[in-house]
């Protein structure tokens, strides 16, 4: 989890993550706590970090110009990043850079890349990277939103996060993402724990019945209805009969 230089390939992991930036220093807490951390203790995963900067060769270890054509901000140069990327790349590498031009990220592409072998992330800042860059390097261009953030390290921190809580292994009960919100079209239901009764508000007798169909039913129905209510953009035709019809079947006793 420390910056180094490239160290070509091993095969322990069922995920090698190549994270290329000028601040490795960045992920340094996400990476030593939770799932992240336990994905990497049980040979889920293996992260090397990059600094960017040890790929130059100049006294100043620059890795940014001005861009051609004028205009404010900085842009990183090519040179450092196919170098950085040369280096590392394997034939099974998808190299990713987040950007407010790529894709929208979702469920459905952690899942497509968490099958991946190797991930390799280039983090830029400033006024993003050269164009040649994402032509002749870059496999997937990410966003996380329709926002801009300082740089591309927690954008890639938050990719790193979704797809790794897929990998088997990763999370104790692999239940957990199969359940979980957006994995079967739809947002998560409501959870309670202890106590019942809580400032008045008393968790649904259902969830407390040991009716394992009703249950079932009842997470069913109010999964539905959060979507509806909250992501209705999640909504496809196809859910939305799916909807009905669960609606239709749990509108008697569903609550």
């Amino acid at each position: 989890m420390t910056a180094s230089r490239p160290r070509r390939p091993r095969k322990a992991s069922s995920l090698r993550l190549d994270v290329v930036t000028i601040f490795p220093e960045m992920f340094a807490g996400v990476l030593r706590h939770s799932i992240l951390k336990r994905a990497q203790a049980n040979g889920a995963l293996a992260v090397h970090l990059h600094n960017l900067r040890d790929f130059t060769h100049d006294k100043r270890r620059t890795v940014d110009d001005r861009p051609y054509g004028g205009g404010p901000g900085m842009v990183f140069k090519p040179e450092p990043i196919f170098e950085a990327i040369d280096s590392l790349r394997t034939a099974e590498a998808t190299v990713i850079l987040p950007s407010p031009q790529g894709e929208r990220f979702n469920f459905r592409i952690a899942q497509e890349l968490s099958k991946a072998s190797h991930l390799i992330f280039i983090c830029a800042r400033y006024e993003g990277v050269d164009e040649r860059v994402c032509e002749e390097l870059v496999d997937r261009e990410i966003s996380i939103g329709d926002y801009v953030v300082t740089g591309g390290e927690l954008p890639a921190m938050v990719v790193i996060d979704s797809v790794v809580r897929l990998l088997p292994g990763a999370i104790g009960h692999e239940a957990a993402t199969v359940e979980e919100s957006f994995s079967n079209g739809l947002l998560e239901y409501p959870q309670y724990t202890r106590p019942v009764t809580f400032l008045g508000m008393t968790v649904p007798a259902v969830l407390r019945s040991g009716d394992h169909q009703a249950v079932a039913r009842w997470r069913k129905l109010h999964a539905v209805a959060r979507t509806m209510s909250h992501r209705p953009d999640l909504m496809t035709q196809a859910t939305q009969q799916q909807a009905r019809r669960t609606h239709r079947s749990t509108r008697r006793g569903g609550r």
